[in-house]
């Protein structure tokens, strides 16, 4: 069914490929941009209209989507925009960025007479995929309410708070998840180094207390050694490092999340674009001599 709705859609990579392709599913009209065309270039064989230019894409559309690696990628996308925004254009950023950075983009839009949501997104590239992704929205409920139509073709969203919380709610999941990828590493090293079956032991503790989407999936990965990107070690990085940041500003300090930040520093050089699940890798390498499972790693 046709929707009358104009959405732009602003970068075309891992995740924000199979975000567009499901809203022109949907039956969106939908204008893509990526810096490197060709990806814009790919949806058009379902009526996905390619633009050359960030204010091409975004002219004529009520609702903009940017789906970018980081705070300053949106920022300049939105400067590049500005000029060509309709009156009261809803901008709906899904990418990760920083608090501080989502309440500037809020002002910036609110004062040429726009409006803005932050909704970042936890799911993965499967998650993109199969339209299940979880949606952090910060804004007005008004403006969550112009977008909910849209952002149900790509999953569950829930407003959190005013705008700049649907950030914090991300980092708050990213510390969750990257601690939780750092522990099931370490149990499973340790089953191994201590004598156990680390796939049993893995198995027998499935449906207790210790039971997690991590530990299914993500263990699974580790004992596989498959590395091959899902998350990656830099956007974990990224987040934990704004977690410091949103902690800074809000007074706490969260011991558990600077370890997790440290063991993922470690491995920024080395595995930038392996799976966040090569916390594995990190914590091997405190640990010489002990490896997890006999496979070859299956990296990037």
């Amino acid at each position: 069914m046709a929707h009358s709705t104009h959405i732009a859609f602003l970068g075309i990579g891992l995740m924000g490929a199979p975000m567009a392709r499901r809203l022109l599913q949907a039956g969106y009209s939908v204008t893509v941009w990526n810096r490197t065309a060709s990806k814009a270039a790919a949806l058009a064989d379902i009526k996905g209209v390619p633009a050359a230019s960030v204010a091409e894409a975004v002219r004529g559309a009520e609702i903009i989507i940017s789906m970018l690696e980081a705070g300053p990628g949106v920022a300049a996308i939105m400067q590049a925009a500005l000029t060509s925004l309709q009156p009261a254009a809803l901008w709906v950023d899904m990418s990760s960025t920083r608090q501080s950075e989502a309440q500037d983009f809020h002002a910036l839009l609110a004062g040429q007479g726009c409006h803005f949501i932050d909704a970042p997104v936890s799911g993965g590239v499967a998650g993109a995929e199969a339209g299940t992704l979880a949606i952090m929205v910060g804004g007005s409920a008004s403006d969550f309410a112009r977008a909910e139509a849209v952002l149900a073709v790509l999953g569950r969203s829930t407003l959190v708070g005013p705008a700049g919380s649907g950030q914090v709610a991300k980092l708050c999941n990213q510390l969750i998840v990257g601690g939780t990828l750092n522990i099931v590493a370490e149990a499973l090293l340790l089953a191994q180094a201590a004598g156990a079956d680390p796939q049993a032991v893995r198995a027998a503790i499935r449906g207790g207390f210790a039971e997690s989407k991590i530990l299914e999936v993500h263990g699974q990965r580790m004992l596989e050694r498959n590395f091959l990107p899902g998350g990656q070690v830099k956007s974990q990085l990224k987040d934990m490092r704004n977690v410091a940041h949103a902690a800074q500003a809000a007074g706490v300090t969260l011991p558990l999340a600077q370890l997790v930040t440290q063991r993922y520093a470690s491995i920024e050089s080395v595995y930038p674009y392996a799976d966040h699940s090569a916390a594995l890798l990190a914590l091997e390498q405190l640990n010489p001599g002990q490896r997890l499972g006999l496979g070859p790693d299956r990296l990037p």
